[in-house]
């Protein structure tokens, strides 16, 4: 489907909307007048990166007192603001409504006579959100709450300093929270065909006719899921025998199942042999057990992981040791082999969230400058595909637990046994609470709902908090929610601790009362 015909004045209008919030974004983020300042003295912390972890760590050293400055090459928010995050949750919920619309008569209602896609509607929205999301941590906002903002190339020349746009900074500290970007399949003729990744995606001015999403992770399902919504014919390769090949295996069936109904159409186990252009298509070859498939798309959007942002820096002037591949090598404090620089985020992870960035840096943040010893071992990392339905992990999957030699038992409730999940319409999915068999304790769970990125919150505050399976079953949730899954899970824990002793001891109790009058 293409955006409904509209007058050339609209579109006009619309394009000029469309200039206005990207200059309010830029204006917040990068602004063009922008001078740095003149470096006075040694900084107590420079952070190289304005992403999240970037912007947690500045705000919050210069909070508790710290001189701060922070560099940034490029803009302000990072991956997650600007390509990332943001941008695909409004447009995933905007896809999510036209399949709404599409599915009225499964909630009684009726499906309008012609649903149009108003993609140019939708990237403005979206636009207008970045711009107003923007805000929140401007560099005129930073300025304010203390910290010195540089924007330009940062490389180190030595241990305890750094240039900047021609600048020369000291530091006691530094923290490198650079991110990371797009992976690139060596795939030939992709490159002089050309291809999308998150960095640029979100700057289509029409939905593509036909895409082919190469990945089945979770960005390569996120916007294969979407683009299918918003009215394109959408194909995805993946070379694994099955999506999200870490998540469990009934969790990445339910997905597989999900995009089949929205109609995309799905190639396991396949690869992209090459890529070229005939007639202004991209026609790509698909290879899978020695058989041969040849598609035609407008575009091509690549989603398959991403690398570690550690080019230019001049790592080896400060005696940092990094990799291509796994990026900044750090211990357990966030600490690298240069004892005053420390790293944080996607540059030096393997879990690359916008909330692990912000955790990474409170822990590096206390330890560089508070001689703190706090540990990246010791978090909890929940994390969610945003596809529909959702999946979320927390903790341990079981085949980890039986790694480490531990016994788990596993309660499952099914999202059709859930009343508010039966009247939303939500049935297709599951939560499962691993715990250590012979206790309560919770090692790890999945759920796989409309919600799930909300309901798994919940069971990672228990995990950091040790609130055993048995006392997270006594508290109250609001009635019907989605939630009430983890409940069910605990009484199920419950029902367990019911041994036939127990039972015995009960039944003649009840029988000494009735005895008794009682």
């Amino acid at each position: 489907m293409t955006d409904p015909a509209v007058p050339d004045d609209t579109a006009h209008t619309a394009a000029l909307n469309d200039d206005r919030f990207r200059r309010a974004l830029v204006d917040s983020v990068r602004p063009a007048d922008w001078r740095n300042p003149t470096p006075a003295g040694r900084y107590d912390l420079v952070v190289i990166g304005a992403g999240p972890g970037g912007l947690y760590a500045v705000r919050q050293a210069a909070a508790l007192g710290a001189k701060v400055a922070l560099i940034e090459r490029n803009l302000i928010g990072g991956s997650s603001l600007n390509v990332g995050c943001v941008p695909s949750k409004a447009i995933i919920r905007t896809a999510r409504l036209y399949a709404e619309m599409r599915d009225a008569e499964h909630f009684g209602g009726q499906v309008p006579g012609s649903i149009g896609i108003g993609f140019t509607a939708m990237m403005q929205r979206m636009r207008r959100l970045k711009a107003r999301l923007g805000r929140a941590d401007s560099a005129r906002r930073l300025e304010e709450a203390g910290v010195d903002v540089y924007f330009g190339e940062a490389r180190f020349t030595g241990r305890d300093g750094l240039s900047v746009a021609g600048a020369a900074l000291r530091f006691r500290r530094a923290l490198i929270a650079t991110g990371s970007r797009p992976l690139t399949p060596a795939i030939p003729g992709l490159a002089e065909a050309g291809y999308l990744t998150n960095e640029n995606v979100f700057d289509l001015g029409r939905c593509p006719r036909r895409v082919l999403v190469i990945g089945g992770g979770p960005l390569g399902c996120e916007l294969a899921q979407a683009f299918c919504r918003l009215g394109a014919q959408v194909i995805v390769a993946q070379n694994d025998p099955t999506f999200l090949p870490m998540e469990e295996r009934d969790a990445a069936q339910i997905l597989s199942d999900a995009l089949a109904r929205d109609g995309v159409q799905i190639h396991l186990n396949t690869t992209v042999a090459e890529v070229r252009t005939e007639a202004g298509e991209k026609v790509a070859l698909l290879t899978n057990d020695g058989n041969l498939d040849t598609v035609r798309v407008d575009e091509i959007v690549v989603g398959i992981g991403r690398s570690p942002n550690v080019e230019g820096l001049d790592l080896e002037a400060a005696g940092v040791c990094y990799n291509l591949e796994g990026g900044i090598l750090v211990d357990d404090f966030l600490r690298t082999s240069n004892a005053r620089i420390y790293a944080a985020g996607d540059v030096c992870l393997r879990h690359k969230f916008t909330h692990t960035a912000e955790a990474s840096a409170h822990i590096a943040v206390k330890n560089a400058l508070f001689l703190g010893r706090a540990r990246l071992s010791a978090l909890t990392i929940p994390w969610c595909t945003y596809t529909d339905p959702e999946i979320a992990h927390v903790g341990l999957y079981v085949r980890e637990a039986q790694q480490q030699g531990i016994s788990v038992n596993t309660f499952t409730i099914l999202m059709h046994d859930v009343f508010r999940a039966v009247t939303d319409g939500d049935e297709n999915g599951f939560l499962k609470i691993h715990v250590k068999q012979g206790t309560d304790r919770i090692l790890g769970a999945t759920v796989v709902a409309r919600h799930a990125g909300e309901m798994i919150n919940g069971l990672s505050l228990a995990i950091t908090s040790g609130i055993g399976l048995r006392e997270l079953g006594r508290v109250i949730h609001a009635y019907p929610t989605q939630v009430e899954a983890i409940k069910m899970a605990a009484d199920a824990y419950r029902r367990t601790l019911l041994t036939p002793r127990l039972k015995w001891l009960s039944r003649h109790w009840l029988r000494w009362l009735q005895r008794l009058h009682l």
